[in-house]
């Protein structure tokens, strides 16, 4: 398995600053702990609080827990209950992490690339306190600390918002040119063109290569094992 372009390879070797989205390039968060379930808690916390008419029968049985949250951001945009039901999703990501799967050569490859010198950074949705606890629990933090920038009460800040993106880049004093965004997802290609950052996808399966090529997406890999071995390629 090799990298299939020459501008992929260029891509990996310009980096000096990598962005990693989490729950995809990095690990499978929900692998053990179904999204599905964590959408159906949240649907039935709303239903105990009197507030089942807040959601579309369609966002009731929606398996992400984004919908469900986006649903009530929408109707109730920056309140406190938006406050609580991103807390409670914090709680359950959290909880997900003892039985994450870590993405394949994910681990030597975010290694392998801090050993370089290359800065690397986390820009996600996801909650920061649970990327933070899965990459104490992978031996991986040190080579992230301190950039992990994730999802806040401000959920209009979200990607395909650049907001986190930026935040990485003006953290860690990257010209966007420099850097690299490495997302299994079209609003990470989205937010990465707006920040002006190259973008590298990353696809576990067709489908999610499909959805980055239709959204517009130049480089996509199947595996991160060919990113690894140019970066090896350099050591």
């Amino acid at each position: 398995m090799t990298v299939e372009t020459g501008n992929q390879r260029e891509l990996i070797t310009n980096a000096r600053f990598v962005l990693f989205d989490f729950d995809g390039p990095v690990c499978r968060l929900f692998a053990g702990h179904t999204a599905e379930q964590v959408a159906k808690e949240l649907v039935t916390w709303l239903e105990r609080q009197g507030l089942r008419g807040l959601l579309t029968e369609e966002e009731r049985v929606h398996p992400d827990p984004m919908v469900v949250l986006y649903a009530v951001n929408r109707r109730h945009p920056h309140s406190d209950l938006v406050a609580e039901l991103e807390e409670r999703l914090t709680q359950q990501e959290i909880k997900a992490v003892s039985s994450a799967l870590p993405t394949a050569w994910a681990d030597p490859l975010i290694r392998t690339w801090h050993a370089l010198g290359s800065r690397l950074a986390v820009a996600t949705n996801n909650s920061p306190r649970t990327v933070a606890d899965y990459l104490t629990t992978r031996g991986l933090a040190d080579c992230f600390a301190p950039h992990i920038y994730g999802r806040t009460s401000d959920l209009d800040l979200l990607k395909p918002n650049p907001h986190c993106l930026n935040r990485a880049l003006n953290a860690m004093g990257a010209a966007p040119s420099a850097a690299l965004m490495i997302g299994d997802a079209p609003t990470d290609l989205q937010a990465a063109k707006e920040a002006g950052v190259p973008f590298l996808g990353y696809a576990r399966n067709e489908y999610k290569a499909k959805q980055l090529r239709d959204a517009g997406a130049q480089d996509v890999v199947g595996s991160l094992l060919p990113v690894l071995q140019v970066l090896r390629e350099r050591a």
